[in-house]
């Protein structure tokens, strides 16, 4: 293993659920903001903010006919994608007992999420990973977050949002409405043991639409 970093979160550094990060430097915030207003011109309106893709989210949570329409397996996952709002890019996602969706991010997408049936578990990391040139980190003490989203509980997360999500039930089905703005551009997928994180693989939009 190559030697490992320190990830260290500071107040600067540790993402809000209900903002983006403070701490992308000017040209990235520029490039980011350039893209969201790119995205958000193409689908003809404003960009979506985190409290409005939230909302989103709860609503379509409480359409039970769509909630009910979702193929589920017993094997893996399942998914139909929604229209979301404001050009958002937005899912509809079936969860098997003991499934989940391994440690990930989100680029510099903002996003939130709803269980709609069932319940989930969030495990979190409150500080930013750097974009580059890392293979592992190893997490500081004191980065870990964990909650429970039983049916008709959700959160929003701002840009760099690494966490997994697990349905964690030995029997019954979860089922969950999820939305991301810009629509998401990559995903970084890593594994962990202890307080390493290891960067695996970096997926793009092909790999999951």
């Amino acid at each position: 293993m190559s030697s490992a970093h320190s990830a260290v979160p500071t107040a600067g550094s540790v993402p809000s659920p209900s903002s983006t990060s403070s701490t992308v430097s000017s040209s990235a915030s520029a490039a980011s903001a350039a893209s969201s207003a790119a995205s958000a011109a193409s689908s003809g309106g404003a960009a979506p903010t985190i409290a409005e893709l939230l909302e989103f989210v709860r609503r379509t949570a409480r359409n039970e006919a769509l909630i009910a329409s979702l193929p589920l397996d017993p094997e893996g996952r399942t998914w139909i994608r929604l229209d979301g709002p404001g050009g958002s890019e937005a899912w509809l996602i079936g969860w098997p007992p003991g499934t989940g969706t391994g440690w990930h991010d989100h680029a510099d997408s903002i996003g939130a999420f709803t269980t709609a049936a069932g319940a989930l578990k969030e495990h979190s990391l409150a500080v930013r990973l750097p974009t580059d040139g890392w293979k592992t980190l190893e997490l500081t003490d004191g980065v870990d977050r964990s909650r429970e989203l039983a049916t008709g509980q959700g959160r929003a997360f701002g840009q760099n949002h690494v966490h997994e999500v697990l349905n964690e039930s030995e029997d019954v089905h979860a089922v969950s409405v999820h939305a991301y703005y810009p629509p998401l551009p990559r995903i970084r997928r890593f594994s962990r043991t202890g307080a390493v994180l290891r960067l695996e693989q970096t997926e793009s939009p092909g790999d999951w639409q």
